[in-house]
């Protein structure tokens, strides 16, 4: 399995507009949550300009289907999004 991050950039009126989306999307989090997948997930707070998600998968298309699917990128929250891998060198914390 490899670490992956997906960044989001959010909109200047994404708090604004998140509310309408949010269950959503947490739904989606959560679900892959569950099949070990997203690790972690949480938007930057001051200022709310990105959110940070860490995958532990084999690929990249399952991060791809996440965010083909997330309320937020398909309403218009996210002005753009990165798939980066992420090379861990230390921590345990994230290991099944």
């Amino acid at each position: 399995m490899n670490y992956y991050v997906l960044i989001y950039h959010l909109t200047d009126d994404y708090l604004e507009r998140r509310p309408a989306y949010r269950a959503e999307h947490l739904q989606l989090a959560k679900d892959a949550e569950e099949r070990d997948q997203l690790v972690l997930g949480g938007a930057y707070s001051d200022p709310a300009d990105m959110a940070l998600l860490v995958w532990r998968v084999a690929d990249t298309v399952v991060i791809q289907n996440f965010v083909k699917n997330d309320p937020y990128v398909k309403n218009g929250l996210i002005a753009h999004w990165e798939i980066r891998p992420w090379t861990v060198v230390i921590g345990t914390a994230f290991e099944k």
